[in-house]
């Protein structure tokens, strides 16, 4: 770990018999990640439903260069691990073993296991960091917004008129096990990924931006019949283990990443529930 880097949260795995006795507080501790972008610094959180890292890089005034922690044994950052980077402020540039990549905002760089030093630059960027574990090695690959396989969604009758950019994924750029987009939603839409779903083979995590400061994305999560919300603000995110729902509505229209890792990269894998289900 470098001096610009802060300490690993540890965030504990749960269960879903834990949540009829969680307060807000204790929801909050659990999967809401505040605090990821502070200027000057590298941010991680690991989590260990599937040992997910997340961490955000905010370089304001000179380069950040990416360590490993103690927590995680290995000499550098992606010995064992891979990792999809999205940028979610303003122009930067990512530097992998001594190639550089200008990332714009929403632009998504894979960085494969092995590779060894990672570097952001930019002083309006802010970098955010979603990585796996990982057994197999895939190249470094870019992709800017609109260069993946883009998806329309949604109705304006029902306020989820959406864009979704697919980036990571088995028909897109290679991983081991990262499944990772962005989703838009359209000027007058705020609702996401309704009807709720589920996958118990994957840890899905988001990462809401773009939103305005004094608005925020009301998340649901738990399970179907014993559901819980999260108050979201811009440049949060919200761990959601494979037993949980994931969906969510804002006070107005924002962007989120949308990132996952578990047992397989079928986007289409996730098990429908009704809205006249949820409890």
């Amino acid at each position: 770990m470098n001096d610009a880097q802060q300490p690993l949260q540890v965030r504990h795995a749960t269960h879903p018999d834990q949540i009829p006795g969680f307060a807000t507080a204790d929801l909050r501790d659990s999967y809401l990640v505040e605090d990821l972008f502070t200027p000057d610094t590298i941010t991680g959180v690991l989590t260990h439903h599937d040992r997910i890292v997340l961490a955000g890089a905010c370089p304001a005034s000179g380069p950040l260069t990416l360590g490993t922690w103690p927590e995680l044994r290995s000499e550098f950052f992606l010995e064992r691990r891979e990792a999809g980077i999205v940028n979610v402020g303003g122009p930067g540039t990512v530097t992998v073993d001594g190639t550089k990549f200008e990332l714009t905002t929403g632009a998504c760089l894979y960085a494969g296991r092995g590779a060894r030093d990672v570097v952001f630059e930019g002083p309006e960027a802010a970098f955010y960091l979603f990585s796996a574990t990982a057994h197999a090695d895939f190249p470094t690959a870019l992709v800017q917004p609109g260069e993946g396989n883009r998806l329309e969604l949604g109705d304006q009758q029902t306020a989820n008129r959406r864009t979704i950019d697919q980036y990571i994924h088995a028909d897109g750029v290679q991983s081991c096990q990262i499944v990772l987009g962005v989703t838009t939603l359209h000027p007058g839409s705020t609702w996401n990924t309704m009807p709720a779903h589920t996958h118990d083979r994957r840890t899905e995590c988001y990462l809401y931006f773009g939103l305005p400061e004094a608005d925020r994305v009301v998340h649901l999560l738990g399970e179907p019949d014993e559901t819980r919300h999260l108050v979201v603000a811009d440049r949060e995110a919200v761990i959601s283990p494979s037993w949980s729902i994931h969906s969510g509505v804002g006070t107005s229209a924002y962007s989120f990443v949308w990132a996952m890792a578990g047992e397989n990269q079928a986007f289409t894998d996730m098990d429908g529930v009704d809205v006249q289900d949820l409890r």
